[in-house]
């Protein structure tokens, strides 16, 4: 041990010597460093902030969309037939026993009219669960009841971003807006959701209303475009999504190898399927800036090198006066280890600068987790040995007598 402790105080004392070259040699590292943290911290956080987006959309939610036929080889897409109606929506909350809950849906593009102001939004159609389904309160107001829907009563719940743009400081509740020339009576604000991660829109852009009403007086249609579902659990959404297309297919009739005239998606998969692109991302980012850690270990290697050339003759007397092969290259192996460990605390300080930084100046997500740094301190060390040892080695199979007379 105590053979050990001298080795390193004589490694730090010849990296002193040369101040100004250490410091270069170690800028390599730092910056390889730093960018792997970054970059790392830059892809977790999108992923996670994509995982959001998804959560937001509703807790253990499936997507069950009329469409997806095949007539006369011609393949109708989602939302384009009217096979899915409200005795479906019942029969899924009563014969499936993975299903907690579920809300029929239909909806159409509307214009809304306040006073002198309008706006082009998406008027939906549904039932009050479908609030507790989508995990979306009320920013202000209530949501329209059951017996709204039964009575097909004129009233709207309005998103975030409907509200800006139609009552700007004016308060929206209890006012009356026109939704194609008919009066609604505003319940209810929900609270803002933002953009949603699965779709890709702004889920504050919309106005929900009875689904009676927007199939009597709005749409005039008795079918369903969508229904939301949400399983009993996480766990549970898979085998709710399997009990709904048993259920439908027996119930429109679907026989043999006919394909299905609905779609159910799972936001489990879309959930999955995100987290493994943003796995690939991260470890692209990561990839791209290792390239500059590996380049810092090249420096450290050609510095150690140069070191060894200009301390022959010292090594030369070590080997003369009773130091071994081991010694010498213990020596010259600390010093390239100690060059990269100091580089590499030096840059997870600037990764985590760098990562802090980032949210607050461009507004993109950054998260730092342990495992990376953990990871770039290993690497590190590891970055010091491997680059080291050739140098390390050279300077200890130098042969004394040759050393001495090196000039």
């Amino acid at each position: 041990m105590t053979e050990i402790l001298a080795t390193i105080r004589i490694a730090l004392r010849a990296l002193a010597r040369n101040k100004l070259r250490s410091g270069l040699t170690m800028l390599g590292i730092i910056i390889g460093v730093g960018a792997v943290i970054a970059m790392v911290a830059l892809g977790q956080g999108a992923q996670e902030q994509v995982q959001q987006q998804i959560a937001a959309l509703g807790s253990n939610m499936l997507f069950v969309m009329s469409g997806n036929m095949n007539r006369g080889g011609v393949r109708l897409g989602m939302g384009n037939t009217q096979n899915l109606v409200a005795a479906d929506e019942e029969a899924i909350v009563r014969e499936c026993p993975a299903v907690a809950m579920a809300a029929p849906g239909s909806g159409s593009g509307v214009q809304v009219v306040f006073g002198n102001d309008n706006w082009g939004t998406q008027a939906t159609g549904t039932e009050p669960q479908y609030f507790d389904i989508r995990d979306w309160p009320m920013a202000e107001g209530v949501s329209f009841t059951n017996e709204d829907v039964q009575l097909a009563a004129n009233v709207v719940v309005i998103g975030e971003t409907v509200r800006k743009n139609l009552f700007g400081a004016t308060d929206p509740l209890g006012q009356t807006v026109r939704i194609n020339n008919l009066p609604f009576k505003v319940v209810g604000v929900l609270t803002a959701k933002g953009q949603s991660g699965a779709m890709g829109n702004d889920q504050d852009d919309a106005m929900f209303i009875p689904i009676t009403t927007l199939q009597k007086k709005v749409t005039g249609q008795n079918w369903l475009r969508f229904i939301s579902v949400s399983a009993k659990s996480k766990n549970e959404t898979y085998a709710a999504q399997q009990q709904i297309e048993a259920l439908l297919r027996d119930r429109h009739k679907l026989r043999g190898g006919k394909d299905d005239d609905f779609t159910v998606r799972n936001l489990a998969d879309v959930a999955e399927v995100a987290d493994q692109t943003g796995r690939v991302m991260t470890l692209l980012l990561a990839s791209i800036a290792s390239v500059s850690l590996l380049v810092g270990g090249i420096g450290i290697m050609n510095i150690m090198l140069v070191s060894v050339t200009e301390r022959t003759r010292e090594i030369g007397i070590r080997l003369a006066i009773g130091a071994t092969e081991d010694d010498v290259q213990r020596q010259f192996l600390i010093e390239a280890v100690t060059l990269s460990i100091i580089g590499g605390a030096i840059g997870i300080i600037v990764g985590l600068l760098v990562s802090y930084l980032i949210p607050q100046v461009l507004g993109w997500a950054a998260s730092v987790s342990m495992m990376a740094l953990v990871i770039a301190v290993v690497f590190s060390f590891a970055v010091g040995v491997f680059f080291g040892y050739y140098p390390a080695r050279k300077a200890a199979r130098l042969n004394p007598i040759e050393a001495l007379r090196y000039e």
